[in-house]
């Protein structure tokens, strides 16, 4: 299925996002099982971008989440809502862009090269958050609202939109 990964490194974003969007709900189309996207999403967008860990942290109880699926080194195993960067777009319910991982105050470091982060709150067809979408990289700066819209658009699918 390698015929099936982009690369989208040197496409402009907004081309890029649109692109990886339309060919997600071609390959989700008729799938309708949470886990299966996320291990789809995680993979495509992972190389897509080649970014250093691509993945879900999932809302395993009230104020807990738990990893997977996901791409890339070891993520950490739980994390509370409230806490580092995940945590904190978890109990937001909100996107949260860290620039440089060096300067969040509380910032849980799973993989010293990360110098940059990305999450964004996923909801299902109900606005219940059911998990939180985290991309690291070994870069500062990478991440921008191109990147926060992009990937929000591509979560929708969990709120059953583009679902088949």
């Amino acid at each position: 299925m390698a015929e099936t990964m982009l690369d989208l490194r040197r496409t402009p974003k907004d081309r890029a996002w649109a692109e990886l969007h339309a060919h997600t709900v071609s390959i989700l189309s008729g799938i309708d099982d949470d886990i299966a996207g996320m291990a789809t999403i995680s993979s495509l967008v992972h190389h897509a971008f080649r970014h250093l860990w691509t993945g879900f942290y999932r809302v395993v109880r009230p104020g807990l989440l738990r990893v997977g699926p996901y791409q890339g080194t070891l993520g950490c195993l739980d994390i509370e809502f409230g806490r580092g960067v995940c945590g904190t777009a978890a109990a937001e319910r909100r996107t949260v862009i860290v620039p440089d991982v060096s300067r969040f105050p509380g910032h849980i470091t799973c993989d010293a090269r990360a110098r940059s982060e990305i999450v964004v709150p996923v909801f299902d067809a109900q606005q219940s958050l059911i998990a939180v979408f985290d991309i690291d990289s070994e870069r500062t700066a990478t991440f921008d609202q191109e990147d926060a819209d992009g990937l929000a658009r591509l979560l929708t699918w969990f709120a059953g939109v583009g679902r088949g």
